[in-house]
């Protein structure tokens, strides 16, 4: 006997713009995950450079930094964590700029703009796994820290609520990675492009000085710092040593001029970015 069913099948619901993008974005996000799995000596080579910083710092210039009226290098070494911490993540900025940039000059993301995809997503899925890469290498850092004789005096909670504020920032930097790769022509390029200010940026601040060492024009600009607010936050959250007697709203209120800056740099940095990717798909 022969069953003849009518009708059709009903239409699969359209995905709306927010879960369309959700989705698309966590697609390219593990296909850049994969990638780095493939290619281990980039996560190997990312972890070299903090260590090292962890090691020189703490070891050569430990026992000359002033911080506040003490040189004692275990106090410094407490000073010094967060602002470590806080250069390591944002030096994934390079990483993200070269990275798109790379996949532009290979016409990969040519390859992108063809498909029915949310135009944000390729981005945003970019900057998802430099963010769970990030994450790693902080773990790993955060390891080596213990080794030198660096602790926290806070809660679990606390202390996560300052690693959090670390993969924030770091996340931020990356959408800032992300406009570099975009504006540039090859991967050298915004490797250079991606680094090239962050000195300033990371030197210029509370990471690995005392302000108060500082002439008043140079501490002013230093404790203003979006990086420095972030540092700050993370050693009131760690209960490490960090700058005193500062006038400076970002360091009487730290953490929420950490959240501040951070997100203020998603929003700006995101909106520029897929702004600039629209831009050059026509």
């Amino acid at each position: 006997m022969t069953v003849t069913v009518t009708g059709t099948a009903p239409a699969p619901r359209p995905r709306g713009g927010v879960v369309q993008s959700i989705g698309d974005s966590l697609v390219v996000a593990k296909r850049n995950l994969i990638r780095m799995a493939r290619i281990p000596e980039m996560i190997i080579f990312g972890l070299i450079q903090p260590v090292m910083f962890v090691v020189l710092f703490s070891y050569v210039f430990g026992g000359s930094m002033q911080v506040g009226d003490t040189t004692d290098p275990a106090v410094y070494r407490e000073f010094l964590m967060a602002g470590i911490f806080a250069q390591t993540v944002t030096f994934a900025t390079a990483g993200a700029g070269a990275g798109i940039a790379d996949d532009m000059h290979k016409g990969l993301i040519d390859r992108f703009r063809s498909l029915p995809m949310a135009r944000g997503a390729v981005l945003t899925g970019r900057t998802l796994a430099d963010l769970v890469q990030t994450a790693l290498t902080l773990f790993v850092l955060a390891m080596v820290a213990l080794l030198v004789g660096w602790r926290t005096h806070t809660s679990a909670g606390e202390v996560m609520a300052g690693f959090g504020l670390l993969l924030l920032l770091g996340y931020a930097f990356t959408w800032i990675g992300a406009l570099i790769g975009l504006s540039v022509r090859t991967p050298e390029a915004a490797t250079s492009g991606g680094l090239i200010w962050l000195f300033p940026v990371t030197f210029v601040s509370t990471a690995f000085v005392d302000t108060s060492q500082m002439t008043p024009w140079l501490r002013h600009v230093a404790e203003w710092n979006p990086f420095s607010a972030t540092v700050q936050a993370c050693r009131e959250l760690f209960g490490n040593p960090g700058v005193v007697d500062s006038p400076a709203w970002p360091m009487q209120h730290p953490v929420e001029a950490s959240l501040m800056w951070s997100v203020l740099i998603v929003v700006v940095f995101r909106t520029l970015s897929v702004r600039k990717y629209r831009s050059a798909s026509v």
